[in-house]
C-alpha cells in the first residue's frame, strides 16, 4: 500500500471477513448500498455476492489511484470518487436520498474525532429506517485512543451497536460493529 497513513491496513481484507460485514446487506428487494473506503475492493466481492440482483452498490473513495484500480478491476462497482465526510452530497449527486446499508473500510483509529464525528453524522443522515452502518476494526488496535474513542462514539451516535465475534481468518483478525438507528447530534 503507497499510503499506509491514509490506507491504514496491511492486508487487503479476507473472503471471511468481508462475509462478516456484509451481513448487513439485504438479500431481498432493491436495496442500496454504499461502501465507504473500499481500496482495493477487498470488500466490495462480499458485498456484491449477497446484493441481489435490483439492488446498487455505491462506493465512495478518496484516493484517485483506487478509484481508477476499482473502476478497472470491479466494472460492475459503482465509484464515486470523493471524501465520506460529505457523504450526503456525494449520494445526492448520484441520485440518492436514503440508503439501506452503509459498509466501511475506513480506518477509524487513525482518524482525528472531528472527522470520526463528521462521517458518523453523514452515515446516520442517509441511514433509510431499519438501515445498518457496518465497520471493522482490527483486534490488535483494540486498545489504541483513536480506536476506544471511535466506540464510544458509536455508542454516542447509534441506538444499537452490536460487536461480533472476532474474524479470525482475516489478517489481523478483526471484529466488526453493527450499528442501527443513528442520533442525528
Amino acid at each position: 500500500m503507497s499510503k499506509p497513513g491514509q490506507v491504514g491496513a496491511v492486508a487487503p481484507s479476507s473472503p471471511h471477513l468481508a462475509r462478516e460485514i456484509a451481513s448487513v446487506v439485504p438479500r431481498t428487494g432493491s436495496p442500496v448500498v454504499v461502501e465507504l473506503g473500499p481500496g482495493t475492493g477487498a470488500l466490495s466481492s462480499g458485498i456484491a455476492n449477497r446484493l441481489p440482483a435490483g439492488g446498487r452498490h455505491v462506493a465512495i473513495e478518496l484516493d484517485s489511484g483506487m478509484v481508477e484500480h476499482l473502476n478497472r478491476e470491479l466494472p460492475w462497482l459503482e465509484v464515486v470518487q470523493g471524501d465520506a465526510s460529505q457523504l450526503g452530497s456525494l449520494l445526492s449527486d448520484a441520485g440518492i436520498d436514503r440508503v439501506d446499508a452503509v459498509v466501511s473500510g475506513l480506518p477509524w483509529s487513525i482518524f482525528p474525532a472531528r472527522l470520526q464525528h463528521d462521517i458518523l453524522q453523514q452515515v446516520g443522515s442517509v441511514l433509510a429506517p431499519g438501515g445498518a452502518f457496518t465497520t471493522f476494526a482490527y483486534l490488535h488496535a483494540l486498545g489504541m485512543s483513536g480506536a476506544r474513542q471511535f466506540r464510544r462514539r458509536l455508542d454516542v451516535c447509534f441506538d444499537e451497536v452490536v460487536t461480533t465475534r472476532t474474524v479470525w481468518r482475516n489478517v489481523p483478525p478483526a471484529r466488526t460493529y453493527v450499528c442501527r438507528r443513528p442520533h442525528l447530534l
